[in-house]
């Protein structure tokens, strides 16, 4: 797996560089959804830190087991207003906050726990019926919303776009989302920073750095097939 990671640790620094961007923008989220606690410690070995899961029982169980080696954890998966009082506890960032209805949950949440948590809004770019995400139409109001709420703390947006065979055809999704957070940004909201962007994945992730990605989801290139 140290080879696996390295290599795609290069991957990443060659296309920050090719975008006149520094690899220190760029942080790695090994996606370890379906993976067993044996393999996200290699992958601690191998010198990640930082994993991306889709649920909320497999990843209390991982979050248990490796309490203690300074793992961090983020959610990157569709989150149901009912699993937010285990989001809170559990994750450093939640990529997918795709309603009011949700974030009001997880502030309530986070009320109750003393805490402050980092979100990202899931933009729907492409408007897919099958992926979850707001609408690129109602993103300054969700954020503006968000901005209102105390124990949130709004970073960014996260989006998927379609899949391609040809990564570069993903650009112009990726391109569109950072003009969203450009554009959100220029606004300057009360309450909310637009830092992040997390896009990209295995198959496309280059694209989403030349387009300004600061968080890449990897998984496939680092733990192989999912199960």
């Amino acid at each position: 797996m140290r080879e696996r990671v390295e290599e795609i640790q290069k991957r990443i620094a060659a296309a920050a560089e090719s975008a006149g961007r520094s690899p220190d923008e760029i942080r790695l989220v090994a996606v370890s959804k379906t993976k067993p606690v044996a393999s996200v410690q290699k992958a601690l070995d191998a010198g990640l830190n930082l994993f991306g899961e889709n649920y909320i029982q497999e990843s209390r169980e991982k979050v248990a087991a490796l309490e203690g080696t300074g793992a961090q954890w983020h959610f990157i998966g569709h989150l149901q207003s009912n699993k937010a009082k285990y989001a809170v506890k559990l994750f450093d960032l939640i990529h997918s906050v795709d309603s009011l209805k949700l974030a009001r949950e997880l502030n309530k949440q986070a009320v109750k726990i003393d805490k402050v948590q980092p979100v990202l809004v899931q933009v729907n770019i492409s408007a897919e019926a099958t992926k979850s995400g707001t609408s690129s139409e109602d993103t300054v109001a969700l954020v503006s919303a968000i901005g209102e709420l105390p124990n949130l703390s709004l970073q960014g947006l996260m989006t998927m776009p379609p899949f391609f065979d040809d990564p570069e055809r993903a650009r112009p999704y990726f391109r569109e989302l950072r003009q969203l957070r450009d554009h959100i940004s220029d606004l300057s909201i009360p309450g909310i920073s637009m830092e992040e962007l997390s896009m990209g994945m295995t198959g496309d992730f280059e694209a989403a750095i030349a387009e300004g990605a600061t968080l890449v989801r990897i998984g496939t290139a680092i733990f192989g097939e999912r199960l």
